[in-house]
């Protein structure tokens, strides 16, 4: 089991939550993540781990199932069933040159820590952050820090400019010689930057979030259509490259199941009640 140490609700439904795992976060390295067990009668789920000191990890999540919206009911001093990792791989050293590194909500979380240790390597970032709101955008200050330029975008204008992530990215095509983009967010995104890139030969990785249940590789149901073949995101992924990724039957594949997440959810909120 694992404590809960702390907790933080950093926007609506998205928390911040510091969970003792000692042996997690000295093997830890950017790039990884984690398989959560938030309870016995949750479900596995893959999380992503923002940061981590000599005892904890942190990590951040939004509530959209069950098993989150559990782990978010969770208080500090509670047990969490199981957590497994880190798994997938971890980032590579490289210094490419210069990067566009764009996060869609969620997605800014892991782009912190993929983000510094690309600015530890040596890389010049210009990061685009975007969001539906200015409530929803996240973690500013920390990717400002490690970035030589900033651009947030809002759905509604809001806060920064109004617009998409691939607006901006548009723009910095057009007028600078790019290396390397990263895409962290949601998949539609994703696929729109990768199309994006495509016709530019501009190198691109995505960091997946296909449907993932055990992260050994064992259950395949991670698998996603690449190049002439598939892959397994839990072990070969979460960074993949994102001309390679058959999208056509990925973003089909991430709703298979809304379906039984809806009655999921349903039978929580008549317990809650």
């Amino acid at each position: 089991m694992y404590e809960l140490v702390d907790k933080e609700l950093i926007a609506p439904d998205i928390w911040k939550i510091k969970v003792r795992a000692p042996h997690i976060a000295k093997a830890y390295k950017p790039g990884n993540f984690v398989i959560v067990l938030p309870h016995e009668r949750g479900e596995r789920i893959p999380l992503t781990v923002f940061d981590t000191d000599e005892e904890n990890i942190h990590i951040v999540f939004q509530e959209v199932g069950k098993s989150t919206k559990l782990l978010g009911k969770m208080k500090v001093g509670d047990q969490i069933q199981d957590i497994m990792g880190p798994t997938g791989h971890a980032f590579p050293s490289q210094k490419f040159g210069n990067v566009v590194l764009i996060a869609g909500g969620v997605g800014a979380a892991t782009a912190v820590p993929l983000g510094k240790h690309l600015h530890a390597c040596g890389n010049n970032i210009t990061i685009i952050l975007g969001a539906r709101s200015k409530n929803l955008v996240l973690f500013e200050k920390e990717l400002q820090d490690i970035s030589e330029k900033l651009i947030i975008t809002t759905d509604d204008g809001s806060y920064g400019v109004k617009g998409f992530v691939s607006d901006a990215l548009k723009e910095i095509l057009s007028n600078e010689v790019v290396d390397l983009v990263l895409a962290i967010g949601p998949a539609v995104m994703m696929k729109v930057v990768s199309d994006l890139t495509r016709p530019l030969k501009v190198k691109t990785l995505v960091s997946l979030n296909s449907i993932m249940v055990c992260g050994t590789g064992m259950c395949g149901a991670c698998r996603v259509g690449y190049k002439d073949g598939t892959v397994l995101t839990c072990i070969e992924g979460p960074e993949l490259d994102g001309h390679m990724v058959d999208w056509n039957t990925l973003l089909p594949r991430l709703s298979m199941y809304k379906e039984e997440e809806a009655i999921s959810l349903s039978l929580l909120d008549n317990e809650s009640r």
